[in-house]
């Protein structure tokens, strides 16, 4: 049985365009940051071929090493990774937040995508989770995912974020939040898709907000 009261692991988790130091700044505005983790995504593969189905399973174990409840807050990818640990591990959660975070990937949108990306030269994708080639693989293996038809299975509290400008996400932000349930919904202004480098002290606001109203709640 888990000890609620002392274990308070909070993984923040990028998305497929940042690394984890894409989460610096917002860190360093939130209380108790010697218990924040932000694994970097392309270590957690241990060298296996690029898919979401090993970037879920490289999670998984890494989630499995640590003691305790888990609080996930995951950006769009990181979002999507930490949903399908909340579907898959209820019992190991202790609160779930979704920044930016699409409910479904439909298959004509990852091929725009995809078309976009061909276009880019490969020193594009330094800054990113994963190099153009795993780039392409990661985003192949997950087009026609639909984690959406099962957020009502989410059993923890639930805080939906997104930025008021990032319009691609604002829809699937109203699903999620109407689906899963008791879920929170904010919505913040002037910020775009990666709230977590355009708003950071905003970010680190709600989120502790979140964390002192759900934190130890079993």
């Amino acid at each position: 049985m888990w000890d609620w009261g002392n274990a308070m692991k909070k993984i923040l988790i990028h998305g497929s365009g940042h690394k984890a130091d894409s989460w610096r700044q917002t860190v360093s505005h939130m209380a108790g940051g010697e218990d924040i983790l932000c694994p970097e995504l392309s270590a957690l593969l241990h060298g296996r071929p690029a898919s979401f189905e090993n970037l879920s399973a490289g999670f998984a174990e890494y989630c499995g090493r640590l003691d305790g409840p888990l609080h996930l807050c995951g950006l769009s990818l990181g979002g999507i990774l930490a949903l399908d640990y909340a579907l898959r591990f209820p019992e190991r959660m202790a609160t779930l937040a979704l920044i930016g975070t699409p409910d479904r990937i439909p298959r004509l949108a990852f091929a725009l995508q995809n078309l976009v990306f061909r276009l880019l030269p490969r020193s594009a994708f330094a800054s990113m989770a994963f190099d153009k080639r795993d780039t392409f693989a990661l985003g192949g293996s997950m087009a026609g995912l639909d984690l959406g038809s099962r957020a009502e299975e989410v059993r923890c509290p639930a805080l939906v974020l997104c930025g008021e400008k990032d319009r691609a996400n604002l829809p699937a932000a109203r699903r999620l939040a109407e689906t899963i349930p008791g879920a929170e919904l904010h919505v913040l202004p002037g910020a775009g898709h990666v709230v977590n480098e355009e708003a950071p002290a905003e970010l680190a606001r709600l989120l502790d907000g979140f964390y002192a109203r759900h934190g130890r709640t079993p």
